[in-house]
């Protein structure tokens, strides 16, 4: 971009910024004697104050505006201090000094920083209250765990496969393990902002988008830990299924939606069997669990989480052993054992073919098939290992009733073939 227009672009994201944060402050800082010292002038003056210290390209100015602003917020916290001990409008102060600097070389950067720290300091109050009265002791100590699982051990962890660990990389196991922790803290909170019926339903829903199997186990888990939800659980268990069929169609249109014209029997009779089972496990719920807050402290179980994680990534290693054996030639077989890992992949790679002339609509129908049929039984492996027998019997007519339903309209098409 020309020179020009990059300067204005960067003085009109720091004005911006400072208006921003500065209108935020002023209906905050209280009014009279003891009113707090900055509102929307001052911070838009700080704001513009770094944006032209960055564009004079002189550090020594940058440096000593920055030693100015950190010396008002200093007098600012001293002549304040006795009153409110608080030190978030001077950390406002030099933040908004920060991006201003900011915004004239990363202008996108600094104008979304901008944003998200003016939420913080207008969402005060809820913060307050969630961080005090809303959270619990367990539950900060499981974010915690969770945060430096994410982002102290995952970035540690070797990235790539190891032979002493059967050619898997630990780091694609570790981030598995991250995921299912994530979805079990998930659905925990669900549960406690909507209660179990509603709250474990969209739950699973939504994290089905990320991994339906994950989400199997995630809900396996929490039925074990808390079996008065176990009802509720199930259900959010089968309304992952319903995003499976979701990405399926997606994935679809993405890769030619020619296909579709092939693929919509099934899809749309595993859609609606899929919604039915969410909708009737949903329906079987104790209404006791209607309004039931979780009883455990603790958002996730990290062993269940490694365990299965380590379950689900021996079978991807297996699969992909067993198609490096087989040769791309056995495409139909090699497309039904990668769904025991991923259905969305496999269908992906049989859509592809398809797409090319390589695989005929028969055969293609066929491979996605034997894939969601190796994945629900995927799903039904992780729910017995996370959830127990009791669980997985529960999740199981679900499974086998949507498994029908996808066959059915195929199966009709190849018999018809004939």
């Amino acid at each position: 971009m020309p020179e020009a227009h990059a300067t204005v672009l960067g003085l009109a994201v720091a004005l911006g910024i400072g208006l921003l944060i500065g209108v935020e402050r002023e209906r905050n800082k209280g009014r009279g004697p003891q009113r707090g010292q900055a509102g929307v002038r001052s911070f838009t003056i700080v704001a513009l104050t770094g944006a032209l210290s960055q564009l004079s390209g002189e550090p020594w100015l940058v440096a000593a505006a920055a030693l100015f602003v950190g010396g008002l917020a200093l007098l600012s916290y001293r002549r304040t201090a006795a009153g409110d001990p608080g030190i978030t409008t001077e950390l406002a102060l030099f933040a908004t000094y920060v991006l201003g600097v900011m915004a004239v070389e990363r202008p996108q950067l600094a104008a979304a920083a901008g944003v998200v720290v003016a939420l913080l300091l207008a969402g005060r109050r809820r913060l307050h209250r969630f961080s005090t009265r809303v959270l619990t002791e367990g539950e900060g100590r499981s974010i915690l765990q969770l945060a430096a699982a994410a982002l102290i051990v995952l970035p540690l962890i070797p990235d790539r496969p190891l032979p002493w660990l059967a050619e898997v990389n630990p780091r694609n196991l570790w981030r598995l393990a991250v995921l299912l922790m994530t979805l079990q803290a998930a659905g925990h909170v669900a549960v406690r902002m909507t209660g179990a019926w509603l709250g474990l339903a969209l739950s699973g829903l939504a994290s089905g988008f990320v991994s339906s199997t994950a989400t199997f186990a995630a809900m396996g888990a929490r039925a074990r830990a808390e079996p008065a939800l176990r009802a509720s659980c199930v259900a959010g268990a089968l309304f992952s299924n319903v995003a499976t069929i979701a990405q399926l169609t997606v994935l679809a249109v993405a890769v030619q939606p020619a296909l579709l014209a092939a693929l919509w029997p099934m899809l749309l009779a595993g859609g609606a069997a899929a919604a039915a089972g969410a909708a009737a496990g949903l329906h079987r719920r104790r209404d006791t669990e209607a309004q039931a807050q979780p009883v455990s402290n603790r958002m996730f179980s990290l062993r269940q989480a490694v365990m299965v994680a380590a379950l689900l990534t021996g079978v991807t290693a297996g699969v992909a052993l067993v198609q490096n054996t087989l040769g791309a030639g056995a495409a139909t077989i090699a497309t039904a054992l990668a769904g025991f890992a991923d259905v969305h992949s496999a269908a992906a790679s049989a859509y592809s073919l398809a797409a090319r002339g390589r695989l005929p609509m028969e055969q293609m129908l066929l491979a996605v098939l034997l894939a969601f049929s190796a994945n629900s039984l995927s799903k039904f492996v992780a729910a017995w290992v996370a959830g127990g027998a009791g669980f997985a019997m529960r999740v199981l007519p679900g499974l086998v009733v949507l498994l029908a339903a996808v066959w059915a309209p195929v199966a009709w098409r190849l018999y018809a073939a004939q």
